[in-house]
């Protein structure tokens, strides 16, 4: 009977401890947010995708739990590959919500984030936006948000520099057929630039081109001083080689997507003029680049994912600021569910690495400023030029 009743005890414990542990397992496993993290990390834009998720990875690092209701949430990072495409976008989209975010971050891409965003709408989560510039990202989609400016800014920023700094009077305006992006900040700065007194002349290209030649050409016989070019990564570097090819003598004029390693690195050894308007400058908060720095160099692959040095880069800022705005939604929120955190979204503020940042009625951040850096054709770095206003 001593040996039944012993055995009976210990297959009890047994049960109890595992009834115990489930218990606390599970409890572990509902304590957890998880941020989707909307990013290309294959295609044109995947390296400015990459130096985005670094910033998300790093702000992560700092902050990887939040306390709601006297509970510690730890808080998942789910990536996904939107591979730059708006065909991709919807089902990158999707893959993020079936893995139950809370919310998301990203994308770099207007094009992407658009698609994407008519997932997210329709699963009432949160999306904020990290280098999307496009005005269609946030007012055709009311759960998206963003961070960064907007191209009705950057249009008229850019004419402004082109214009009353460079002085000059034609300018050449560059961009891939199909691409919204390029070309609803194509139009901004048109309609910005002939205001000015200015004349622009536009031309487009079909994606897949490799040699721009050509357009080069073209914008020389058109008299041009500036070529506005707000095309990818890749595309930005093949007009670098073909501007200096061709002694193009006039200004590269690229915008925000233009602002990485890669670009600047490719106009090393050439008699070229590469500027850009940017949402940040290395140097405006020298404790944040001195933790990203380290942060970077901390891996071979983070050093990898940023272009193979430290430089800080514009995106991977406003992929730190994404992640905090989505943090400090998470805070306001109170609460770990996705229809909490969007409602919390419109009247949060923060002090961004970038600025400070609060939304519009539509979901934008209130932005009045942008930098302008030149490439270093010597170093391959990214230098300071002035901050430009738009009146």
């Amino acid at each position: 009977m001593k040996k039944v009743l012993a055995i009976v005890l210990a297959l009890a414990m047994v049960f109890c401890f595992a009834a115990c542990g489930n218990k606390e397992s599970g409890k572990e496993e509902n304590l957890v947010i998880k941020v989707g993290v909307f990013e290309p990390q294959t295609g044109d834009n995947g390296a400015g995708g990459k130096q985005e998720i670094l910033g998300v990875d790093y702000a992560h690092s700092l902050y990887p739990t939040v306390d709601l209701g006297g509970k510690t949430y730890q808080i998942e990072l789910v990536k996904v590959d939107n591979r730059t495409s708006a065909e991709n976008g919807p089902s990158a989209a999707a893959e993020l919500v079936n893995q139950g975010v809370a919310v998301v971050v990203g994308s770099y891409g207007s094009g992407v984030s658009m698609a994407g965003g008519t997932v997210f709408k329709e699963a009432g989560v949160a999306a904020i936006g990290t280098s999307c510039t496009n005005p269609q990202v946030t007012s055709g989609c009311e759960t998206y948000f963003r961070v960064c400016f907007t191209d009705p800014f950057q249009g008229p920023a850019l004419a402004a520099y082109a214009y009353d700094t460079l002085g000059v009077k034609v300018a050449y305006s560059l961009g891939m057929n199909g691409s919204d992006y390029d070309l609803g900040l194509m139009h901004y700065f048109k309609e910005a630039y002939e205001k000015l007194g200015g004349k622009v002349v536009e031309e487009y290209f079909p994606e897949g081109t490799s040699n721009f030649v050509s357009y080069v050409n073209n914008a020389k016989a058109a008299g041009a001083g500036v070529i506005m070019a707000p095309v990818s990564i890749n595309y930005a570097q093949l007009i670098v080689d073909a501007a200096a090819a061709q002694g193009f003598e006039g200004t590269l004029l690229g915008s925000d997507t233009w602002d990485n390693n890669q670009v600047a690195k490719s106009a090393v050894g050439k008699k070229v003029d590469v500027v850009v308007t940017t949402f940040y400058q290395e140097g405006g908060d020298p404790n944040f680049d001195k933790g990203m720095k380290a942060f970077i160099n901390s891996s071979s692959d983070n050093l990898a994912n940023n272009g193979g040095n430290d430089q800080v880069a514009a995106v991977t800022v406003m992929g730190y600021d994404a992640y905090m705005a989505a943090y400090e939604a998470i805070k306001k929120a109170g609460a770990p569910d996705a229809a909490s955190i969007l409602k919390a979204m419109p009247s949060c503020s923060f002090e961004g690495v970038s600025g400070h940042i609060e939304y519009d009625e539509i979901g934008d951040a209130k932005r009045d400023v942008a930098y302008i850096k030149s490439a270093n054709t010597t170093t391959g770095d990214w230098d300071f030029v002035k901050i430009q206003q738009v009146k």
